[in-house]
């Protein structure tokens, strides 16, 4: 490998503290990772990893030279990208929130990846928040404020939200015409994964937001048992307002409180410094903010 290549071999080990999974995501032998490794600490006359059976650590150097790589390969790509002389192609790893993807991104891929046939993509998903320098990942699109990080964000958009109950909820029950009739009314408890307590219900109000926590007779870590309990009448939940789409178009929900809705969820797109001028990270970044608006004025027209 050349220097450039060589330093890329390196910053995905670095990341993935592994040569294996390094090779893998550069779809190269291991032996030619481990070498392109040994030729940079030869010629800079430091060692950069130090290896075990199981780990791979950064040194002091190590640690350094990864970040001076990472400001090289930047600003080469960029000076690629304006040159027009790159297509993006080779691997590419994203991890994006899986019932809000398969609504707003997966249904277009196939046109992306028509698009751009010489990237690979790698799609995970998952409701906890990956660590894409340790994992690999290009970017991460996640629902809801981002938590402080060492991540870069761009917002895409927001989602509007709403209160759903089942016909035969409301008919055990009453409907509620606002807050403050909630009092005997009962919610399915959507469990924070930073709290690990019951989510409470919040609306607008002309005096401004306030939050609600109800009764729960049942509780739930997964959005899609959420929709489902509400279904069978087990009592209010309050979600986006895609996430219900089907069930309120066949009439199994039905959504109350409409004059008091919770605030709208934004839709973050979150990356690592310096990856995210690689052309098929800017790419893929570039497509999924069109197509999430597109689908967002899809559904507000339609």
């Amino acid at each position: 490998m050349d220097t450039i290549d060589a330093m890329r071999a390196y910053v995905r080990v670095f990341e993935r503290r592994s040569f294996v999974k390094a090779a893998h995501d550069m779809a190269l032998p291991k032996s030619r990772i481990s070498e392109a490794v040994q030729q940079l600490e030869r010629r800079l006359g430091v060692r950069l990893l130090d290896r075990t059976t199981r780990n791979v650590v950064p040194t002091a150097e190590g640690e350094d030279y990864y970040r001076r790589c990472l400001h090289i390969l930047e600003r080469i790509a960029d000076a690629d990208s304006m040159a027009g002389s790159t297509v993006p192609a080779g691997p590419l790893r994203v991890e994006l929130h899986g019932s809000w993807s398969r609504r707003f991104l997966l249904p277009a891929l196939p046109e992306f990846l028509e698009r751009y046939p010489g990237i690979q993509l790698h799609v995970g998903e998952g409701d906890r928040l990956a660590d894409p320098v340790r994992e690999g990942i290009d970017c991460v699109i996640r629902i809801g404020r981002p938590a402080d990080s060492e991540l870069i964000g761009r917002r895409l958009g927001e989602l509007a939200e709403g209160t759903f109950a089942s016909p035969t909820y409301l008919a055990r029950h009453g409907e509620p015409r606002t807050p403050a009739e909630l009092d005997g009314h009962r919610m399915i408890g959507f469990i924070s994964s930073a709290t690990k307590a019951p989510m409470p219900f919040v609306f607008s109000t002309p005096q401004g937001l306030i939050t609600v926590t109800l009764a729960v007779s049942v509780s739930v870590t997964a959005a899609d048992t959420n929709a489902c309990l509400a279904v069978h009448g087990l009592g209010l939940i309050q979600v986006p307002r895609y996430r219900v789409e089907q069930e309120l178009a066949s009439g199994q929900l039905v959504e109350v409180l409409r004059d008091f809705p919770p605030p709208p969820i934004p839709v973050y797109l979150l990356y690592p410094e310096g990856r995210q001028r690689t052309p098929r990270a800017k790419a893929f970044m570039e497509w999924a903010e069109a197509e999430f608006h597109r689908q967002l004025t899809r559904r507000a027209t339609g």
